[in-house]
């Protein structure tokens, strides 16, 4: 009899690939697991608005949500780590000033910029163009995508409540311009986006990560560090990877994310998150 371990999963490059689909063998794995015994949640750089229902409704113990800003056990939402309105304030005033697009994450809400639209529009028809699948599930295509609803909904923005933002630069300079202006303050990161590299990125409080998350989720469901697996390929699953008893890359992650792993599973599309189950036990 295997122990019951926790696996924590990426959703962008690891559940899902850039087009949005989703491999059945990746479902399987996950159902699969859980009816075993283990655990599997969530743990990803979106806002839970962003975790649509093709994607909760395979299942799931709880998730870490904006990149560790939140924590669900559950649909219980027993983790916050959000700005202060001040920090948030300070963000959004150097974002406008410089001409980013960026959207802000609360808990339940998106507070996007007036270009954030258009752009996530060109980005999903690209997608939708370049790629060709054989079998999974797809989130949506092009224009009916639910992400451009969230973010066709521009008004003030909120100051309180906010775990995360994410910008949009013109160049491949807004990375260098982002983490010079805040990251004194603030957790900053890139090549989330994976359309725009440096010209995108991720901004928390600083020390906020999903892994350092996950280690306070842990602790209050009294399982130890060792017990976890996380699964990522990107700059955001790092620390996760790092607090892991087991750190998995995907195939398809970059160097740098594969340089933190213990050990690289095959790409998302190409059964990665089952065979990395399977060789630990969990299916």
């Amino acid at each position: 009899m295997v122990s019951p371990r926790i696996a924590f999963l990426d959703v962008d490059g690891t559940l899902i690939d850039s087009g949005e689909v989703i491999a059945d063998s990746t479902i399987d794995a996950v159902q699969t697991a859980r009816a075993n015994g283990h655990l599997v949640y969530l743990s990803t750089g979106r806002a839970s608005v962003e975790i649509y229902p093709v994607i909760s409704d395979i299942g799931f113990d709880g998730a870490v949500s904006a990149g560790g800003g939140f924590a669900q056990i559950g649909d219980e939402l027993v983790i916050e780590r959000t700005m202060p309105a001040a920090a948030v304030a300070r963000m959004v005033d150097f974002y406008e000033a410089s001409g980013f697009d960026f959207y802000l994450q609360a808990f339940d809400e998106l507070y996007p910029s007036p270009g954030v639209r258009d752009r996530f529009a060109a980005y999903f028809h690209s997608d939708a163009e370049q790629t060709v699948h054989t079998g999974g599930h797809g989130v949506a295509i092009a224009d009916e995508h639910p992400a451009l609803r969230a973010f066709a909904d521009v008004r003030a923005y909120s100051f309180s409540g906010i775990a995360k933002s994410v910008f949009l630069g013109g160049d491949q300079t807004a990375y260098d311009r982002v983490a010079e202006a805040l990251s004194d303050d603030f957790h900053v990161i890139t090549g989330t986006i994976p359309h725009m590299g440096r010209g995108s990125g991720e901004v928390t409080l600083d020390g906020v990560n999903k892994g350092s998350t996950i280690l306070q989720l842990l602790d209050r469901l009294g399982l130890p560090a060792a017990s976890a697996i996380g699964i990522g390929d990107s700059t955001n699953d790092i620390e996760m990877l790092q607090v892991c008893g087991v750190g998995i890359a995907m195939g398809n992650a970059t160097d740098a994310v594969k340089a933190h792993a213990d050990e690289v599973t095959t790409a998302v599309l190409d059964d990665g998150v089952w065979n990395a189950f399977r060789r630990h036990g969990l299916i």
